[in-house]
């Protein structure tokens, strides 16, 4: 079943935890329903490990006929790799950067996204969506050379992608966090690792604070929700550390390891007994 972050009698936000099997081989992700009176879009659908589950759980709250956008926060094979199958099955366009307008045809087969994509500049925009819009912004660098966030005036949650990830089970991810500070080891390798710089970090905070932001979910893991909370990791990440800030020529180094195909495991270099 699929968690309602928002519903009144025209508008509806729902996330989808749970669509991929906890079994270690593909990391859990989140997929999101926004449906504004009879207009439908998707965010960040997800690969094919997702698909059947997500198609048949929103078929139960919008048709998939109707659908009018398969939107995406970036190219990763868990935001669309299940594009073609999207493609066949509903008339929806693709809204992506326009970064990967021409690498994503790749997902589909030939002439699939004919017509069908909406290549978002870099600036970001509002986009129609029944009788209000959704503002796709900037969020490039975190961790995608082109990337979007989708802010949702009607709802004021802002879905963030790569940004707030948490690292949890689907049955975790449906459980809000109102309180960051023991949350943060869920998030702090994740985002040391994958988010380009502090400086990206501090730019996109400025534009972040300038609105109002009911609950911020990432495409993996909890949401974070309430004041507090959401200025509590805008203030963390605002001061955090990561990518390019923490590599040095110790990270490009001819390698020594040998990797067993069998074990999956490394093992050192062999050595000459006289050297």
């Amino acid at each position: 079943m699929p968690l309602e972050l928002y519903r009144d009698k025209n508008h509806a936000c729902l996330m989808f935890t749970d669509l991929i099997e906890e079994d270690g081989q593909a990391v859990q992700a989140n997929q999101f329903l926004i449906v504004d009176d009879d207009t439908g879009a998707i965010i960040d659908p997800g690969g094919n490990l997702a698909f059947n589950e997500l198609f048949m759980g929103m078929s139960k709250h919008f048709a998939p006929g109707k659908l009018s956008y398969v939107i995406a926060s970036h190219a990763d094979p868990d935001i669309i790799a299940s594009l073609d199958r999207w493609m066949t099955s509903t008339k929806a366009s693709l809204v992506i950067s326009r970064v990967w307008e021409r690498f994503a045809p790749h997902f589909t087969k030939v002439g699939k996204t004919e017509n069908r994509v909406i290549g978002v500049p870099d600036s970001g925009g509002h986009l129609p969506l029944g009788r209000h819009e959704l503002v796709l912004l900037p969020a490039h660098f975190m961790h995608s050379e082109g990337n979007f966030h989708f802010y949702d005036p009607v709802s004021r949650i802002l879905f963030t992608g790569d940004l707030g990830v948490s690292m949890m089970s689907g049955a975790e991810a449906r459980i809000p966090v109102t309180d960051l500070a023991p949350h943060i080891p869920r998030m702090e390798a994740f985002h040391r690792r994958y988010m380009v710089s502090n400086k990206i970090l501090r730019l996109w905070v400025r534009m972040a604070r300038q609105l109002d932001i009911a609950m911020l979910v990432p495409q993996h893991g909890a949401p974070i929700m309430g004041k507090k909370a959401i200025n509590d990791f805008l203030d963390w990440i605002e001061n955090l550390m990561c990518g390019i800030d923490l590599f040095d020529d110790r990270a490009y180094q001819i390698p020594t390891a040998h990797i067993d195909p069998v074990s999956r495991q490394l093992r050192p270099a062999l050595r000459a007994v006289n050297a």
